[in-house]
């Protein structure tokens, strides 16, 4: 894989921030295309894409670096190259849903109803990101027996699962190793969000009360992300043995859209009042 995607003069673009990019626009489209739902106006919508970008980025940049701090004891400038790779999905995902509420609470807007315009779209936008990971060589998986793939000398997948078979010694005495073949878990995710986010669009034609959607995005990701977990190697630190993302998956996201599914289902308002949608 190759992170660099061009140059303009001196400045190297990253596959990472292309597709990061396009996630945001992604992710833009499907709550333009909902919008009506949530009865937001299309400013609106574009300022809650604002929130989605910089809150995201901030909170999932907050927890990258709680959870692989040992990267950046030698050198604390490197906490702020973004575009080297390194967000962690539920630090910005947490942040954006603190920030949504206090916007719902300003505007006077129904937060459930912004939650689930925004739970497709955020699956499709984490897609997009998820190809990315894959381009930059971050959030790799384990050592795959059958298929998998390969990374470049030099890239963190390299460095922790070295394939000493491929080593190649350049003129300089320079070692370059590739790594072992590895379950490609960042493309696992994105086709596994992509399925969400049609599950999710499918679902607002059979839901009854608001709510329930974004109840069922905290539900389905939860779920991919627990099982997606068993396959990722990047991981250093465990909670009672779990990975971190897999205890958040386990024991906030899941119970909590169950608890949001039920609630809302008695409790909601209905989805519908004035009749189905476009």
């Amino acid at each position: 894989m190759h992170s660099i995607a061009f140059q303009i003069g001196r400045l190297n673009i990253h596959w990472y921030g292309i597709f990061i990019a396009l996630g945001f626009l992604a992710a833009l489209a499907v709550l333009q295309y909902k919008r009506k739902y949530a009865n937001m106006t299309p400013d609106q919508i574009f300022d809650i894409g604002i929130i989605a970008v910089v809150g995201g980025v901030i909170g999932a940049r907050i927890f990258y670096v709680i959870e692989f701090r040992h990267q950046f004891s030698g050198n604390l400038l490197k906490i702020f190259r973004i575009d080297q790779g390194g967000l962690v999905f539920y630090g910005g995902f947490l942040l954006v849903l603190v920030i949504l509420w206090l916007y719902s609470r300003w505007k006077k807007l129904s937060i459930a109803r912004i939650f689930d315009i925004y739970g497709p779209a955020m699956a499709l936008g984490h897609a997009f990101g998820r190809i990315g990971c894959f381009m930059q060589g971050c959030c790799f998986g384990r050592p795959a027996q059958h298929g998998g793939v390969a990374f470049p000398a030099g890239s963190a997948p390299a460095l922790k699962y070295p394939d000493f078979a491929t080593t190649k010694i350049a003129e300089n005495g320079q070692t370059f190793i590739c790594s072992l073949s590895l379950h490609p878990v960042q493309l696992y995710e994105s086709a596994a969000n992509l399925l969400l986010c049609i599950a999710l669009l499918l679902l607002f034609r059979k839901v009854k009360k608001v709510g329930q959607i974004a109840a069922s995005y905290f539900i389905g990701y939860g779920l991919i992300r627990f099982s997606l977990e068993f396959l990722r190697g990047d991981h250093t630190d465990s909670i009672l043995g779990m990975t971190p993302a897999q205890f958040i998956g386990i024991f906030i996201m899941i119970p909590c859209g169950i608890f949001f599914y039920l609630y809302f289902g008695k409790y909601g308002e209905d989805a519908y009042a004035a009749g189905k949608p476009e």
